[in-house]
């Protein structure tokens, strides 16, 4: 976490929105006056986040060709052949 002046920060500002979207730097707090004032901080977005693992141990674990052996069945089901 950096602390940087209000002037800094003006002068500054497209270099410290850089660092801390490349995680360079977490936070950095903006101080007037030798006081903190505002935190600058990454924009998080709900789209963005990959959530992996958020059905494990909830369906069987199976080979890729246990997975693949069904394969003629179901495309005979989607051509609409028995």
């Amino acid at each position: 976490m950096s602390t940087v002046n209000m002037l800094d920060a003006k002068t500054q500002l497209s270099k410290l929105v850089s660092a801390v979207e490349s995680g360079e730097e977490k936070e950095i707090i903006i101080a007037r006056n030798g006081k903190p004032a505002a935190k600058l901080v990454p924009l998080t977005t709900k789209g963005n986040s990959v959530r992996l693992g958020l059905a494990d141990g909830k369906y069987p674990s199976m080979s890729l060709e246990e997975f693949d052996s069904m394969n003629e069945e179901i495309a005979k089901m989607f051509e609409g052949s028995e």
